[in-house]
């Protein structure tokens, strides 16, 4: 499972000319499904989304989660994070989790973020969507639960 997550200022989603999610200050967080993830990955993302420290405190130094700050949080299923780009010039999709499954955790991401955070936006699943944002920093990561679990390499 893999997130892109941009800390913003606003966010919002359009489907079809119509506004279905749209937050404040918090997270804009796309979300690609694979084949090989389960509700254990969807537990650890979630985990670790909440408890990532990318806002600012007093001092100015990125020392608070999205719970510390009140922020809201805007979630899109991105099947494209799951892209292979090694062979060619096309991007292969053939490790994205079949429609079904990958919609089921997304859900359940959803499920899981709402039990926490107020506010829990999100686009619509399969849909052509228009995602508008401003970036604040910027500051955006990227987590893979392929890489949560990797011991980090010493220097």
């Amino acid at each position: 499972m893999r997130a892109l997550i941009q800390r913003v200022t606003e966010a919002s989603v359009t489907v079809e000319g119509k506004t279905v999610g749209a937050i404040g200050k918090g997270l804009l967080v796309l979300l690609g499904v694979t084949e090989t993830d389960t509700e254990q990955e969807v537990t650890q993302l979630t985990e670790k989304l909440l408890k990532l420290r990318i806002f600012a405190d007093s001092d100015d130094k990125t020392n608070c989660s999205i719970q510390d700050v009140g922020g809201a949080l805007l979630i899109i299923s991105q099947f494209t994070l799951c892209a292979d780009c090694r062979k060619g010039t096309r991007p292969s999709f053939s490790h994205a989790a079949k429609p079904d499954e990958a919609n089921r955790l997304y859900e359940l991401f959803l499920e899981k973020c709402r039990a926490v955070i107020p506010q829990v936006e999100c686009g619509v699943f399969g849909a052509h969507m228009d995602v508008a944002l401003h970036n604040d920093g910027p500051f955006t990561v990227m987590l893979d639960t392929d890489d949560l679990n990797k011991p980090r390499k010493s220097s």
